[in-house]
């Protein structure tokens, strides 16, 4: 094991997501569900840039608001480098500084993108020399979406997200994302599912504990047409996430106005994607959005996952 040089920086990027296709399993004795999701990365980066300290410090810049964003031990970046040291043995520390780009709480996986990018600059910059399966399991004890990050792409998740395959999708697809001015605990939105499954028992099928991913899906990815993936757009959290903030259903319905394929609420929410037919589309939706005062970004995916970049 060998150590870089004090001056020495070592810069990472990790890319934001969106789940194509979220299906939720039922609550399990545990606590928690097992979910089927289609992942897609997309072009909305976080920037790692790793050097040499005796402690382990992280700060924070960005096109997002990051003033409360946490910058002690329970951050997940910081645990991301805690765990490697821990891992390989390394006994220095690391300063980390991060440059956001991806919604805070918004249900892209913005923290996840950093925890892996973290892996991978300490890595390079502690020379420790993991393989990518080493990478891959500590990235799963970090959280479900941290492996993802890794790998970017196109991939289906089962389990808790975290248990990865490959998808083969076809050329690019155009998303534009409105940005919402609050976030959302996903803590919150999967026990509003679980409330909600309650409260429509008599009218909805009951939930399995380890759902699929809908092969019209995967169809609609290797084929690359957006129009085919826009008609099977699913997200189990959807439904929880409107009814927690129904100021959601507007921005939904203001995109399909303004000639989105589809919209549908990313992860646990609260950001909103669009599928645009082709980039002439999507420039126009973004332009209609921004004039409706809401806070909108345009990205393709997918894209690679977390990687190291030459400044």
């Amino acid at each position: 094991m060998t150590t870089g040089a004090a001056s020495k920086v070592v810069h990472a990027r990790a890319p934001g997501k969106i789940n194509v296709f979220l299906k939720v399993g039922s609550l399990l004795e545990d606590g928690y569900h097992d979910v089927a999701t289609a992942y897609q990365a997309v072009s909305l980066y976080e920037d790692v840039r790793a050097s040499n300290a005796d402690d382990f410090s992280v700060t924070f810049t960005g096109s997002v608001d990051v003033s409360g964003l946490a910058t002690d031990g329970s951050n997940l970046a910081l645990k991301a480098a805690s765990i490697l040291a821990r891992k390989t043995g390394y006994r220095g520390g690391v300063r980390l500084q991060i440059d956001k780009h991806v919604p805070i709480a918004g249900g892209m996986g913005g923290g996840s993108a950093d925890a892996a990018a973290t892996l991978l600059a300490c890595d390079a910059l502690w020379g420790t020399g993991l393989s990518k399966e080493e990478l891959m399991s500590l990235a799963a004890q970090l959280g479900a979406d941290v492996p993802f990050a890794l790998t970017g792409g196109t991939a289906i998740g089962a389990g808790r997200g975290d248990k990865l395959s490959p998808a083969l999708a076809k050329g690019h697809f155009q998303w534009v994302f409105a940005f919402a001015d609050f976030g959302m605990s996903t803590p919150q939105v999967y026990d509003e599912l679980d409330r909600h499954r309650a409260r429509h028992a008599l009218d909805i099928f009951p939930a399995v504990e380890q759902p699929q991913v809908d092969t019209n899906v995967l169809q609609a990815l290797r084929a690359g047409d957006p129009h085919m993936l826009a008609e099977v757009l699913y997200n189990d959290l959807q439904a929880p996430a409107l009814h927690l903030e129904p100021e959601l259903a507007r921005i939904l319905e203001l995109g399909e106005e303004n000639g989105a394929l589809a919209g549908i609420v990313s992860g646990s929410g609260p950001t909103v994607g669009f599928l645009a037919a082709d980039l002439d589309n999507a420039l126009e939706l973004q332009i209609a959005l921004s004039a409706a005062r809401l806070t909108v970004v345009r990205a393709t995916g997918p894209v690679h996952g977390a990687r190291i970049i030459g400044d």
